[in-house]
């Protein structure tokens, strides 16, 4: 099952976020990125988007993006499996399955900037 709220925000501008777009396109065939979210969720709503749109202009092949929805009580896919409390929830991994980082709903940073600081520590 797909996300709505994964489908890119038109209004983001990939040129305003160009250190983030670079590092997430570096990146963009040797990791895995796993999204927990729901369409009910108004943060998912309000993160999602321009996560879509960052990992878009980035050139991430659509197969290395695994949306996974949750119920409104949180339960679906991997939420045990990969110990998801909170949505929205983003795991990067590499191919044989290491967890490289995790974005979850309450950093900072909107996630593409907060996950490509992260991917840029842990890869390079």
């Amino acid at each position: 099952m797909t996300l709505e709220t994964m489908q890119p925000n038109p209004a983001w501008d990939a040129a305003s976020y160009e250190d983030a777009v670079d590092i997430l396109e570096a990146h963009s065939d040797e990791v895995v990125y796993r999204v927990w979210g729901g369409d009910w969720c108004k943060d998912c709503r309000k993160l999602l988007p321009d996560l879509g749109a960052a990992l878009e202009a980035a050139g991430v092949p659509n197969e290395r993006i695994e949306e996974i929805a949750v119920d409104q009580d949180k339960q679906g896919p991997g939420v045990d499996e990969y110990g998801i409390e909170y949505i929205p929830t983003v795991v990067v991994e590499t191919d044989d399955g290491e967890e490289l980082t995790r974005f979850v709903e309450e950093e900072t940073l909107p996630p593409a900037i907060w996950l490509a600081d992260q991917l840029e520590s842990a890869l390079e």
